[in-house]
């Protein structure tokens, strides 16, 4: 079955290596097909970015994410660029202290920044929380692939400071899901 998925925040938030680590985990271990994409603005950091993830269990004949059904969004810019007309039956899960909306479509609260900084000390693995939190509240990947394609992601040193945001994230999407 086919999902279009949608990351988007702004510059250093790491949302670009979300959808690369998303699109590793289906391909490398979910045996599954994922083509990923990106678009970011001339900043830096602060820009808007995106990331994007076509998976499917057939070969991707059309790489584009024309139709979103799952998203991320991790910023209030983010949200008005990428996450505005998401489709009422997509799923959204939103970075509570960041993004201000709420959408149309289902949604899911997560405090991924505040966690991070509060629970884990370091904001800079926010990304990582609110892919935890994407995994357990929709079931795109599994979780053993999810946990193995960080682990491939990540710089060196960084690996339990990373799974303790995965597994962070794991609780919160089980949390708001009614898990």
């Amino acid at each position: 079955m086919r999902h279009e998925v949608r990351f988007s925040g702004y510059g250093g938030q790491g949302i670009i290596l979300s959808a690369v680590i998303l699109g590793r985990a289906a391909a490398l271990y979910d045996g599954k097909h994922a083509v990923q994409t990106q678009v970011y603005g001339p900043e830096a950091r602060g820009g808007a970015s995106m990331g994007q993830v076509v998976i499917d269990d057939r070969p991707i004949l059309y790489p584009e994410v024309a139709d979103p059904d799952i998203y991320a969004i991790m910023s209030q810019q983010g949200f008005e660029k990428y996450g505005v007309r998401a489709r009422p039956d997509a799923v959204m899960l939103l970075d509570t202290d960041l993004v201000r909306s709420r959408p149309g479509c289902r949604y899911y609260e997560i405090p991924a920044t505040a966690e991070a900084k509060t629970v884990l000390g370091r904001e800079i693995v926010a990304n990582i929380v609110m892919i935890g939190a994407l995994v357990t509240s929709t079931g795109i990947v599994s979780r053993e692939a999810i946990e193995r394609a960080v682990l491939d992601s990540v710089p060196k040193g960084t690996e339990n400071l990373n799974m303790k945001a995965l597994k962070r994230g794991f609780e919160l999407g089980e949390r708001v899901c009614n898990l």
